[in-house]
């Protein structure tokens, strides 16, 4: 006999479960960030408040008598703030927690009861910190966590050399408030909002349990009312407590100078806004004065808060005739690190520009100092850039004061970068725990010969000496607008020697292609590789090679459909799903696509631009850091790269330089800009307004650029 059922369908009176949110949230300005789970609890060994490359909070748990409320949305309001909802269900509260990120956390919790039954409950704010290093982190590491001390309405957590963290409950009556009698945890304000009452929460009860603090709060939410507290979260330095900041307020601030983009191609337009928003939400300080305006471009969220070499150098460059600024502060920043002496723990070399640059104590200690210089591109980069910054902007003072900063560069390049006399830079790590590769592909597994064997240091990247010939040719231009007619031949003769010995020792005739790299036998690395895309746009190709090298970026070996693959098919080490044996990266592309365009390649060029930029609608119009390299027929949309950086400077800035290549947009002498547009027709009409020029095109009417003033 069957069982009595308890209760039948068609009297159920619930709501059919719904999936949970399950994808942690990174909020982030500056070098501030804080990675939580959905519900705004951090929990989990990778999650955080870090503040400079530091870990302040290790636990932030929100309980209703005891348990945690299960997610039901996250709302993100930008980069900085969010609002993060989950419900109690034994309660049936709906729990608030809207979080931002202001050099600290400021985070007001609000329980909000749908019923109009009075809800009588606990809360608790469990709170801890153990000021490990981000990299510690981000390995599986943990610190110690901090007893931490109570005072009325306030909890201090002190970790070592005068770091810290102050956790401060802040209450009290607003405007139009009825102050009610309150002490700990009870009600201190009430007041009419919409149906219902909204009730202030006071001073909780402070409590250390281990190295824990607790803060409990008994609650009383009326019937369709709501209880709410705000919670900041301070970080303390030296023994300072630090100010909260408004960063949120800078970025929007930023984001209305910027260009706007209309075009048919609403989602065009819609990648556009993104990549503006998400670059403005990557600037940060220069890093020796942390409390200053964002003049600089960190790498990534979350864990490339910081400011890169080749990273902030490329996004610069691909960004430039949006905000040329941006470039200007990064090339200050760096050279204000740019090596002085030779410490092989940090890799520092006279006049090497570095490859990244932390705060945290610890990442210090590892790296020798705040700065790590393994990378064997960020000096000719860096040369490069400004020579390109100098085509838009002009500014002499400006060129005289990082001229000597790229002098110093170049003679890197000559002593240090090629220090076997051959004529190409490479790079061999100086001491075990730097990067063993040290171009853009930096993972250990990246640099394979065609077979899938291993190519074994020093090593002379393709790549890299293309930026170096781009290099000598961008100090030659600069020597030329100061009338220094000795340095500009001597500049010219390197490059072009440089390029000679380029396509002598690098190019494979057998296989049409150039190699990826010289080993360290001098042996050609005979992969296929995207690598030769950036050898367009530095220019170091003859132009009797680039129809063979642009055919071979666009075969089906090397192209998907959505983008250019960082290895081809056909080599050994292939895999789509890697991070650079087969992968796409968008800012890898979108050089392959303005370097396609430099040499004339429009229909090459225009399709790797189309496909980056259909690849971002399934991103949700956010360019990703990589993706997978799956052939574009294989599946419905591009298949996500698992621990892409979100968002990722570089690839922020990618759909720029797509917009950029289809323009054909260039500086021209005298203080104007040349469009020579080569865009597909789905996109037009299309109208680009910055502050000083409106760029139209139109499928009929053609080209009409109105100038109110210089580019910049």
């Amino acid at each position: 006999m069957m069982g009595v059922m308890s209760a039948q369908p068609w009297t159920f009176e619930g709501l059919p479960p719904a999936d949970e949110p399950t994808e942690p949230v990174t909020l982030f300005a500056g070098t501030t960030f804080c990675v939580s789970g959905p519900a705004g609890d951090i929990a989990a060994a990778a999650q955080g408040l870090f503040v400079r490359d530091t870990r302040l909070l290790s636990r932030w748990r929100l309980l209703v008598d005891g348990v945690a409320p299960r997610p039901v949305v996250v709302q993100s309001g930008d980069a900085v703030s969010a609002t993060l909802i989950s419900r109690d269900t034994a309660t049936g509260l709906l729990v608030s927690r809207h979080r931002e990120i202001r050099g600290g956390m400021v985070e007001e919790i609000i329980l909000r009861n749908t019923h109009g039954t009075p809800v009588d409950c606990a809360l608790t704010l469990v709170a801890a910190g153990d000021f490990a290093d981000l990299f510690a982190v981000k390995h599986g590491a943990a610190g110690t966590e901090i007893v931490p001390t109570p005072g009325p309405g306030e909890v201090m957590l002190t970790g070592p050399d005068d770091t810290g963290v102050l956790i401060r409950v802040v209450a009290g009556p607003s405007a139009a408030s009825t102050p009610a009698p309150g002490g700990a945890g009870e009600v201190v304000v009430t007041r009419p909002v919409g149906v219902g009452v909204l009730v202030e929460g006071g001073r909780p009860d402070m409590q250390v349990d281990g190295t824990s603090a607790v803060l409990r709060w008994p609650v009383g939410v009326p019937g369709h009312g709501r209880w709410q507290v705000r919670v900041e979260v301070r970080a303390v330095a030296g023994g300072t407590v630090l100010p909260l900041t408004r960063p949120g307020r800078e970025q929007r601030g930023w984001r209305t100078g910027r260009p706007v983009l209309d075009s048919a191609d609403h989602d065009l337009a819609a990648t556009w806004r993104q990549s503006i928003a998400d670059l403005g939400a990557l600037r940060m300080p220069d890093p020796r004065d942390p409390g200053a305006p964002p003049t600089t471009v960190a790498a990534g969220a979350p864990w490339f808060m910081a400011l890169f070499g080749r990273d902030s150098l490329l996004t610069s460059w691909l960004q430039l005739p949006v905000d040329p600024e941006l470039a200007v502060g990064t090339l200050r920043a760096l050279a204000a690190y740019q090596g002085e002496r030779v410490n092989p723990v940090s890799e520092e070399q006279p006049g090497r520009i570095p490859h990244e640059l932390r705060q945290g104590a610890g990442t210090a200690r590892d790296l020798g100092g705040s700065a790590y210089y393994g990378t064997a591109d960020a000096g000719p980069l860096f040369v490069a850039l400004l020579g390109e910054l100098h085509r838009w902007v002009g500014r002499p003072a400006l060129l005289a004061e990082l001229l000597p900063h790229a002098d110093r560069a170049l003679d890197w390049i000559e002593r240090y970068g090629d220090a076997d006399g051959d004529g190409f830079v490479e790079y061999a790590r100086l001491t075990d725990d730097g990067l063993l590769h040290q171009g853009w592909k930096d993972s250990a597994s990246a640099i394979t010969f065609a077979d899938g064997t291993p190519a074994a240091p020093p090593i002379a990247l393709a790549e890299v000496q293309g930026y170096t010939y781009a290099a000598y040719r961008a100090r030659a231009l600069l020597a030329d607008a100061n009338g220094d007619l000795a340095t500009s031949l001597h500049c010219h003769d390197r490059a072009e020697r440089l390029a000679e010995r380029f396509d002598e020792r690098f190019w494979l005739p057998d296989r049409g292609f150039y190699a990826l790299g010289l080993d360290a036998d001098k042996r050609p690395i005979d992969s296929l590789t995207s690598n030769v895309g950036h050898c367009l746009w530095s220019g170091i190709v003859p132009v009797e090679r680039a129809g063979w090298v642009a055919d071979m970026l666009l075969s089906s070996e090397l192209f998907s459909g959505w983008g250019i693959r960082t290895l081809a098919t056909s080599m050994a080490a292939y895999n789509p799903m890697s991070y650079h044996n087969g992968s796409v990266w968008p800012h890898d592309s979108a050089i392959c696509a303005a370097g396609l365009m430099r040499y004339g390649f429009t229909e090459h060029a225009a399709r790797v631009a189309t496909g980056l930029l259909d690849a971002a609608v399934h991103f949700g119009h956010r360019m990703p850091e990589a993706f997978s390299g799956f052939a574009r027929d294989e599946f419905a949309g591009p298949v996500p790269y698992p621990t892409s950086c979100s968002p990722q400077a570089w690839a922020a800035a990618a759909p720029l330089s797509l917009v950029r290549t289809l323009l054909r947009l260039e500086p021209e002498p005298g203080d104007g800009i040349r469009v020579d547009p080569v865009l597909p027709r789905r996109y037009l009409p299309l109208r680009l307004t910055t502050a000083d020029a409106v760029v139209e095109l139109d499928a009929d009417r053609g080209v009409r650029v109105d100038l109110a003033g210089p580019p910049h």
